[in-house]
């Protein structure tokens, strides 16, 4: 069910489908230094999922890491009612039946700070999209604004990653470079993220980079 890939930080691929393409999902579970729980991107709720993550901790924090990643987050918080919910301040606007406790912003929240690092990418509003750095175990998560599959039995998915150059390797696609408004603005956000010594980085469409995060993510974000 739940996978460690590095000290108090597991994940959990599912299927998922987009646009009519299987590009799978990936929720990413961290277990904070107090014992509570930090969850990335939730995926669907089921009694095993709760109960892989309840053998955990506490959840503590359900974060929402851009306008796409939040369709499971409503049956979290009403799961846990305690937990509290980080978002983009525009889904907000986007679904104002949610509940959000946190508007996520440049800085981390102080029940993550000094642990997960975090960066908005501005310039990019249908998207909003945030990334984080777990600074113990130089983890990074990325949502949508890279893939990283090096196999697929669908021919569509493979067809439109290699017309994105982003067959067997870690790169943005054509959805995301066609969501970006404000390239300077992406730029800057992107400076602040090369900056971390990454080593892993945990995408949610496609494979964990287990080693050499930092020049994959060079790669990766250089059409950006």
């Amino acid at each position: 069910m739940l996978r460690l890939v590095a000290e108090d930080v597991h994940v959990l691929t599912v299927p998922f489908r987009f646009a009519g393409l299987e590009v799978g999902g990936r929720m990413t579970v961290i277990r904070l230094p107090n014992g509570g729980l930090w969850v990335h991107s939730p995926v669907r709720l089921t009694p095993e999922v709760r109960a892989a993550v309840d053998a955990l901790g506490p959840v503590r924090f359900l974060v929402a890491p851009n306008l796409m990643h939040y369709l499971a987050v409503p049956d979290w918080a009403a799961a846990y009612p305690d937990a509290q919910v980080a978002a983009p301040r525009h889904l907000r606007r986007k679904r104002p039946d949610m509940r959000i406790d946190l508007e996520m912003g440049d800085a981390a929240e102080v029940g993550w700070a000094g642990v997960i690092d975090q960066v908005y990418v501005r310039g990019m509003p249908k998207l909003d999209e945030f990334i984080f750095f777990h600074r113990p175990s130089r983890t990074v998560l990325v949502t949508d604004l890279a893939f990283n599959f090096h196999q697929t039995d669908s021919w569509r998915l493979r067809v439109y990653l290699k017309l994105s150059g982003a067959w067997q390797r870690l790169a943005s696609t054509l959805t995301a470079r066609l969501l970006i408004k404000h390239k300077p603005s992406v730029r800057e956000a992107l400076s602040r993220v090369m900056a971390w010594d990454a080593e892993r980085v945990v995408v949610c469409h496609g494979d964990v980079v287990e080693r050499g995060g930092r020049e994959a993510l060079a790669n990766g974000f250089s059409r950006l």
